[in-house]
């Protein structure tokens, strides 16, 4: 299957995020899914998720090698971790770290692998900038400062209301959003501050044939 690549930098930081459509067979992922056992795992994502098996993943990482290198300078790629995931979590449900942007991990050589698998095509990954430090990204040496900043940042503004962020708020400021086609691939760092970005009247169905369907890859690069 021929892939459709394009590189996008987004903010002050440039931070690099690969757009590829066309990216697997995405039918082999659904029905896979579909014979899996989903549960959450954790407190952070906002739904339930099952393992994805590595042989499914392992060819595609082969082709990701250029890609990474070329936009991110690492290559070497393994997996860290793997998951279907779907998000069924009500909005008025979510815990107040699920109402703000976040990062997976601090290491910038951490990468993260998001394949979209659901005909829905509506919704997608937004990124952000944290408007009091201008941080894009969070890494070792910014983490202090980003979290002392964040705490009074809430306490001046509040916790947002329960509800999937979805614009510009008074602590974050969105700087562009990756609309979930059909069999889109994104591939960016996990340390950027990101978080997805659902319509209101999103169906939030726990049937992975019906659901936000997606395959969250995390990836370590080693060269």
């Amino acid at each position: 299957m021929a892939w459709t690549v394009s590189i996008e930098h987004h903010g002050a930081e440039a931070q690099p995020v690969v757009v590829i459509d066309g990216f697997a067979d995405a039918e082999r992922f659904r029905d896979d899914a579909a014979f899996l056992s989903f549960a959450p795992i954790g407190p952070h994502y906002p739904g339930i998720r099952a393992p994805v098996a590595p042989r499914l993943l392992r060819d595609l990482l082969a082709r990701l090698e250029p890609v990474a290198r070329a936009a991110f300078g690492v290559g070497g790629l393994t997996i860290a971790d793997a998951f279907y995931s779907i998000v069924t979590t009500p909005p008025a449900a979510l815990t107040p770290i699920q109402r703000l942007p976040h990062f997976d991990e601090l290491s910038p050589r951490r990468l993260a692998l998001l394949h979209y698998l659901s005909p829905d095509e509506r919704s997608g990954t937004a990124f952000y900038r944290h408007r009091t430090t201008g941080f894009e990204s969070i890494d070792a040496a910014r983490i202090g400062a980003y979290r002392t900043a964040l705490d009074a940042d809430l306490a001046r503004h509040g916790l947002p209301e329960a509800g999937y962020i979805a614009s510009d708020t008074p602590v974050f400021e969105r700087l562009a959003v990756h609309l979930g086609r059909f069999n889109r691939a994104i591939l960016y760092r996990s340390n950027t501050l990101h978080c997805a970005d659902l319509p209101a009247d999103l169906a939030l169905h726990a049937d992975p044939a019906r659901g936000r369907l997606t395959v969250n890859t995390f990836l370590d690069a080693t060269g």
